[in-house]
């Protein structure tokens, strides 16, 4: 009997695990893991997964709290795979002009906050959108007369154009002599040819290089409300892509992290004509950590589709003498492109046009010639408009389109007056580039679309236009499943910023990020996707946000 008993001990010791800190059970899990797709329960411990799967009692003891989901939905957390997080923070509490429908409402909300903001500020932020009330471009003289002595420059949604007003064109030496700077445009007026207050791309920077700058304190304070605002949608990591040239960005996520007061986890790209220095800077600090790392650079191939720069094989329709811009010199972006991939950098481009797009392929394809040793994982950020070969060279060449879904959905309201429908049909492609097999990642590019997965899960799933003109889809033949598009936020962004194996599915050993949801996005209708709220947030096993 004693040497039975002792057997048994020893047995049960053996076969015994360790307490989780938390269980949630009573759920309906989505984990992402091929292996264990679906669960009921899921135990943590400190910042990493104990357990996944439906058998959880024996992971508790009189210390664990335990979390009745009561059959609600469980994901791993979301990762949006291009923002401009300080940018979005910026604006979240600034002019805001996006639901902005006619030039009457446009200049009545300016003036409202115009009329509550201090001494002669700048006024920024924005976010308007002129096809939003026809397609006329907004003026300096709308705003004029109810500036004040404010300096003005508020962007259009997409970021690639901005309208500033006649005291930030003074400040900035901007007249009718002034010559487009390259890769961008200074409009002018066809009678007068004095500047309207328009400027397209890099015109912008004639202006944001005289904007004062946010302070420490100003730049912190951006950063907690984009991180709460983010948080609150679900999201347990985002990839910024810079509003500063990304060293701004970084410093002051790096000062977070430092106090214990970074709540999300980041990935901080810097602009890629700063490639050496990134370089250096690696060698000196590594590439940071799990919260925050470092390590990716941003570059640009074109503009927009909203401001007429994406950079097209043919003429834009209503802009018969334009095929786009090249915002980059081209000649010096294949340079930083090559020897920033040579040291081992992650580079990422934004290229929106058809040409735009096959140009960067070129690019990397003969980084990919140079270095076949490297696991590159280049990334088109958006990756818009795209040519039949260029849908099968993204798998090809496993580069990263990295995308954002709710552009569609918007973008599908008016796109048929720039585009053909011979392009259009190449327009967010997600389903054709999934079948090609190559690694789709969503996001948002906030402030430009609204920083929330459940919207983009249902532009992907329903691409039915904001205006809801197009109920079964715009190109629907494009739509996407909901596992797919979860794919997209999770797994595959975690694979498109070298954390595979840390995040981006619910696995023993992993850590322990996800997000719960108020309805189960397999079971309702496709049309209600977009009403479904975020109940509990958990970033590195800590509850960061709840609606309770």
């Amino acid at each position: 009997m004693p040497t039975l008993f002792i057997c048994f001990f020893i047995f049960s010791s053996c076969h015994q695990h360790p307490a989780a800190d938390r269980i949630y059970f009573d759920s309906k899990i989505w984990t992402g893991d091929s292996t264990n797709p679906e669960a009921g329960a899921i135990a943590i411990k400190d910042s990493l997964i104990l357990y996944v799967g439906n058998d959880y009692q024996e992971y508790a003891d009189g210390r664990t709290t335990l979390v009745d989901l009561h059959g609600k939905m469980l994901v791993p957390g979301f990762i949006d795979n291009h923002v401009h997080f300080l940018d979005g923070g910026y604006y979240l509490a600034n002019i805001d002009l996006r639901e902005v429908k006619s030039k009457a409402e446009f200049v009545s909300v300016f003036r409202h906050y115009t009329d509550s903001a201090k001494g002669n500020s700048w006024i920024r932020g924005g976010n308007w959108d002129h096809e939003a009330w026809g397609g006329e471009l907004p003026r300096a003289t709308w705003i004029d007369s109810i500036s004040g002595e404010h300096p003005v420059f508020i962007s259009r949604y997409d970021g690639h154009m901005g309208l500033a007003n006649s005291i930030a064109l003074k400040m900035a030496g901007i007249t009718k002599n002034t010559s487009n700077p390259p890769g961008g445009e200074i409009v002018k007026d066809p009678k007068t040819g004095e500047p309207t207050g328009i400027l397209r791309d890099e015109a912008t920077n004639l202006v944001y290089k005289i904007v004062t700058n946010q302070t420490e304190k100003e730049l912190d304070e951006s950063l907690n409300r984009a991180a709460s605002h983010a948080l609150s949608h679900g999201f347990t990591q985002v990839h910024d892509m810079g509003t500063y040239g990304g060293w701004i960005d970084m410093a002051t996520y790096r000062r977070a992290e430092v106090s214990g007061k970074l709540p999300i986890r980041i990935y901080s790209f810097v602009a890629i004509s700063t490639w050496a220095k990134l370089d250096s800077f690696i060698k000196i600090n590594g590439r940071g950590n799990d919260l925050l790392r470092w390590g990716g650079l941003k570059g640009f191939v074109d503009g927009s589709l909203g401001s007429t720069t994406a950079w097209f094989y043919k003429p834009y329709l209503d802009a018969p003498g334009s095929t786009g811009l090249q915002v980059t010199d081209t000649i010096l972006l294949r340079k930083w492109v090559l020897a920033a991939d040579s040291a081992g950098l992650q580079v990422a481009c934004h290229a929106i046009g058809d040409r735009a797009n096959d140009w960067i392929l070129n690019v990397y394809e003969e980084a990919e010639k140079l270095r076949p040793d490297i696991d590159h994982r280049f990334r088109v950020e958006h990756a818009q408009h795209l040519t039949q070969d260029a849908i099968e060279r993204f798998a090809r060449l496993k580069v990263v389109p990295s995308m954002q879904p709710f552009h569609a959905i918007d973008d599908g309201k008016w796109a048929a007056k720039r585009l053909d429908s011979a392009r259009l049909k190449r327009t967010y492609v997600f389903k054709s580039l999934l079948e090609s097999n190559a690694n789709v990642t969503f996001g948002s590019d906030w402030p430009v679309a609204p920083l929330d997965p459940i919207a983009g899960i249902y532009a992907a799933v329903t691409r039915r236009t904001l205006d809801d003109k197009n109920p079964g889809g715009w190109f629907p033949e494009q739509k996407i499943t909901v596992e797919q598009a979860l794919r997209c936020y999770t797994i595959n962004n975690a694979w498109a910023g070298f954390q595979e194996k840390r995040t981006g599915k619910l696995k023993t050993g992993m850590l322990a990020d996800f997000t719960i949801l108020s309805d189960d996005l397999f079971s309702i209708a496709p049309e209600n996707i977009r009403n479904t709220k975020v109940l509990l947030t958990v970033v590195n096993g800590r509850e960061s946000y709840s609606v309770h």
